[in-house]
């Protein structure tokens, strides 16, 4: 916070207004008291030059292609770190020593089990149901079977039920993913990573041991982490607004699924294989690149440019060797990695791309060594929501514990009619 002010002048009146500084990043100019003192609002659709909230944990430089976790780059977090240490630095704001780690993994492990009457939930879907239509309908039910750790204004009430909720979202979705193609569910093994668990319940079968394949589970790890958090996008704002009413945890977390399922937020990287598909090989790059171009072609290019990201996407560093790794493993020879790596090299050479900044996404990659591994692209959305589901839960932590929260309460700029007088049916 500062000492200093911004002045707003208006039809003759001048209105003092508080200058906050962060810790890094832009200063913003608290406008709290601007409708007390002038009666006017601030107008700002999508809220784009608006701070909604005050955290501490997560920043993110768009020019710079900067992301931090409490300080930390997401890519030394991604090479050096796991899925359940960064879940703990997000929850708790430092890095654990190994004894409060070990304690934390061995917590986790012990709430990844569902209560047995939800498997009646998913026996009422549809077996072709969207995995995320399960995810949103079981999550929000959790409320039902879990409501010793819905008082939000208890601290340990809080701590449970994030507990519950990061280790029972991959049992979750992985029920979803079995449901779907007729397959029974595996019960958890507390013997395994987070990740790899996960995976055992996605593709294991009772009838034969699952073979674990370490360069993939350290693949999904990485895809975990760069998605567990992203500040205050959609879905979190959405958390947060449902959180600011009272609502538990388990409602707020479906909210957030719900907003996920979008295809304009958590639907980028299966938008993004789907246009590698249609490319199809190498030598058509050009041909599709030129139809990018041109304005009257409804063809875009997918897993380019962010809405935040002025710069190359940190993210995509990482998911770019990533790629390399599971192909090798996997022995995977597949023309839309090739096609993948061209697109992306003439994309960083071509003038029309540069200039507008229109560098390649984690999107771009990610949804390439999901389907490598063998989830099929209905499964992406839900394993985003997965991984996101911490970033969630601490931003929902922050929230409750902020002594200046508010209910959200958006305000508008009203362009309807003006007050008239009701006309009875037979006189109109």
């Amino acid at each position: 916070m500062g000492d200093k002010n911004a002045t707003l002048s208006v039809g003759g009146n001048s209105y003092e207004l508080p200058v906050f500084e962060g810790s890094v990043g832009p200063d913003v100019i608290d406008i709290r008291k601007l409708y007390g003192q002038s009666k006017m609002f601030t107008y700002d659709p999508g809220y784009t030059s608006t701070a909604s909230c005050e955290s501490a944990l997560t920043y993110i430089d768009g020019e710079e292609g900067v992301l931090l976790h409490r300080g930390y780059p997401i890519g030394q977090l991604a090479e050096s770190s796991n899925f359940t240490e960064v879940s703990y630095l997000l929850l708790n704001g430092e890095l654990p020593d190994k004894e409060t780690l070990d304690k934390f993994n061995w917590t986790i492990s012990r709430h990844t089990m569902l209560h047995e009457q939800l498997i009646q939930f998913y026996r009422g879907f549809r077996r072709d149901a969207h995995p995320m239509a399960i995810m949103c309908g079981v999550v929000g039910a959790l409320s039902a079977f879990y409501h010793d750790s819905t008082d939000i204004s208890d601290p340990e009430h809080r701590r449970i039920s994030s507990h519950r909720l990061i280790a029972k979202m991959p049992t979750i979705a992985a029920m979803a993913y079995k449901y779907s193609i007729g397959q029974p569910f595996l019960y958890p093994d507390n013997s395994l990573s987070y990740t790899g668990n996960f995976m055992r319940m996605t593709f294991g079968v009772p009838a034969e041991p699952y073979e674990l394949h370490p360069a993939v589970e350290r693949a999904m790890d990485r895809i975990f982490i760069l998605h567990a958090d992203h500040e205050q996008n959609a879905s979190t704002s959405t958390v947060r607004l449902a959180g600011s009413s009272g609502a538990n945890p388990f409602a707020c977390i479906a909210a957030g699924i719900a907003c996920l399922w979008g295809p304009a937020h958590g639907g980028a990287n299966e938008a993004a294989l789907n246009m590698l598909r249609e490319i199809g090989t190498p030598d058509k790059i050009p041909h599709y690149i030129e139809r990018a171009k041109d304005k009257n072609d409804p063809f875009r290019l997918m897993g380019f440019g962010h809405r935040v990201y002025k710069n190359y996407d940190p993210r995509a560093t990482v998911m770019q060797k990533t790629v390399r790794e599971v192909f090798d493993a996997l022995k995977v020879d597949d023309p839309l990695f090739e096609t993948a790596l061209r697109l992306e090299e003439l994309a960083l050479h071509d003038d029309y791309f540069v200039e507008k900044k229109l560098f390649p996404n984690v999107d771009f990659y990610s949804g390439i060594i999901l389907s490598a591994i063998g989830f099929p692209t209905t499964m992406f959305t839900a394993l985003f929501a997965l991984a996101r589901t911490v970033g969630w839960v601490a931003q929902w932590n922050e929230m409750i514990s902020d002594p200046g929260q508010k209910i959200g309460r958006p305000r508008q700029l009203y362009t309807g009619p003006t007050q008239r007088d009701y006309v009875p049916v037979e006189n109109r």
